[in-house]
């Protein structure tokens, strides 16, 4: 590609060189040499020597430049062409490794016109699709992990049954039963996570008003707030405040932070909901006692199947995508997520862009 074009770029150049000498050539013939002839025969000298080694001199010194601008255009084309497809051929051979599955190669951006933002945007493409990669295979991996510990124990429990170790009994359906539910629990956040991934594409927004769409969710989870005896708290700072998002999706958020509070709040806490209106965004907050959450866990709790300690997060339940979801779905919105540690409660608050009128 790249002699390709640089050859036609220099074809270019050279018709535009030739068809200016082919110009000044026949003004040459046509009219300065007319024009010469009729100064000569006004002074009555002999036009037709005199013309001639006028013609002759003027043709001499055209082809001379003509020749000394091939050379130069010849060579400030190959310089530039050089200069501006050297990234193109770059990214020809980066894109090549990007369709062999290799996403580590980037484009040296070297000018800040047009082919130095092209660089810029291929980089960002690149690592876009080199982070896409590594969740893959990370999700890959822990659906694996997350999956071989039920697995595990209900092909431990078939094994003693057919073995006779193990009587039958309803406390062994009941095990076996648990398992395979957690295997389905698993299943389905798997599923509500890649519509998650997707929701950019498929999003149906509506105006919502947020106090109403937030308490209607929470009535659901009084009883399990309740038998917690967690103490919950709705605060609005302003009244009817509306915005634009998909309602199904913002429900799904909403269940799922809820979940994570009924889940991970200790015995006897408390809940704090908060609803803001900022200048360009509405900002929701949950915050609740902070329980068994270190400090170093904080950067990581929206990261897939991200659990702390696997052992500990394992007696709550979940497989650790319930705030991934919420990110990915925030996110898609045009949203922002974020969480932090204060005065003992875990902060946990989205952002969304507030209804344009």
């Amino acid at each position: 590609m790249r002699q390709s074009l640089l050859w036609k770029l220099l074809g270019v150049n050279a018709l535009v060189i030739a068809f200016v000498i082919s110009v000044v050539w026949l003004a040459i013939n046509y009219l300065a040499a007319g024009y010469f002839m009729t100064l000569m025969e006004k002074y009555h000298i002999a036009p037709q020597a005199s013309h001639q080694m006028f013609v002759s001199a003027v043709h001499r010194y055209l082809i001379g430049a003509s020749v000394a601008a091939f050379v130069l255009a010849l060579a400030l084309s190959v310089v530039l062409m050089r200069r501006l497809l050297g990234p193109l051929s770059k990214m020809t051979g980066t894109a090549q490794r990007i369709a062999e599955g290799d996403y580590t190669g980037e484009v040296p951006v070297i000018s800040r016109d047009e082919v130095g933002r092209l660089s810029e945007a291929f980089n960002r493409m690149s690592a876009s699709l080199r982070h896409t990669e590594q969740l893959r295979k990370k999700m890959v991996i822990d659906v694996a992990h997350e999956l071989r510990t039920p697995l595990t124990n209900i092909n431990g429990y078939l094994e003693a049954l057919a073995d006779n170790v193990l009587t039958p009994s309803r406390e062994t359906v009941l095990l076996l039963q648990e398992e395979t539910l957690r295997l389905t629990n698993l299943v389905e956040d798997i599923m509500r996570l890649a519509r998650a991934d997707a929701a950019r594409a498929d999003l149906h927004r509506v105006e919502i008003e947020a106090h109403g769409a937030i308490t209607q969710l929470l009535d659901a989870f009084r009883p399990q707030l309740e038998a917690k005896h967690i103490n919950v708290k709705v605060d609005p700072k302003q009244r009817d405040i509306r915005l634009s998002a998909d309602p199904e999706k913002l429900s799904q958020v909403v269940t799922n932070l809820l979940q994570n509070a009924c889940r991970y709040t200790p015995p006897d806490g408390a809940l704090k909901i908060s609803i803001e209106r900022m200048p360009d965004a509405v900002l929701f907050v949950f915050a609740n006692t902070r329980g068994e959450l270190e400090d170093k866990e904080l950067p990581f709790i929206f990261e897939r199947f991200y659990r702390g300690e696997k052992s500990r997060s394992r007696e709550h339940g979940g497989a650790g995508i319930g705030l991934a979801i919420v990110k990915e779905l925030i996110e898609a919105h045009g949203g922002h997520v974020g969480a932090e540690l204060l005065q003992g409660y875990i902060r946990i608050w989205f952002s969304l862009p507030v209804t344009s009128r």
